[in-house]
């Protein structure tokens, strides 16, 4: 994906969806929120808002996988809702590696002092690291071209 401006990355679940933003030119990510919705209308009633709110130029969505690089079984639902992203929204979608996303997200809100933190906010906070290391592929792309 080439799309500039705002980019809204998914961290996607069966239970839960993580939800942050992030623009192309600073390529700073912050948490926005959890989707809790369990049906798929609900759910992309919910995002709709969301792309209403901040006309992204494209979506990012994590693809799980295991340490030794084995997709996960999460992954072809994480692509399904991908393509359903697309198709209804017309944004072109890219996918990024979220392996150990919650962890580090869980790491970080510790630190910050939120021990308690929810498994939404958890979430919403793994969908900005997966949109951090899509910036960072991003950059480490534009490295190896110049």
């Amino acid at each position: 994906m080439k799309a500039a401006g705002t980019l809204l990355a998914f961290d996607f679940g069966e239970k839960r969806i993580g939800v942050a933003v992030g623009e192309t030119q600073t390529r700073l990510a912050h948490p926005i929120m959890a989707i809790k919705a369990e049906s798929n209308a609900l759910r992309f009633a919910a995002i709709e808002k969301l792309v209403d709110e901040w006309r992204p130029a494209g979506f990012v969505v994590g693809r799980p996988a295991y340490a030794d690089g084995a997709p996960h079984p999460i992954a072809r639902l994480a692509e399904k809702f991908g393509r359903r992203l697309a198709e209804r929204f017309g944004i072109p979608v890219a996918y990024a590696d979220e392996t150990l996303s919650s962890v580090a997200a869980g790491e970080r809100l510790r630190e910050a002092g939120r021990k308690g933190a929810d498994a939404g906010e958890v979430d919403a906070h793994a969908a900005a690291v997966i949109l951090e290391g899509y910036f960072e592929q991003l950059a480490s792309h534009e490295r190896s071209a110049s």
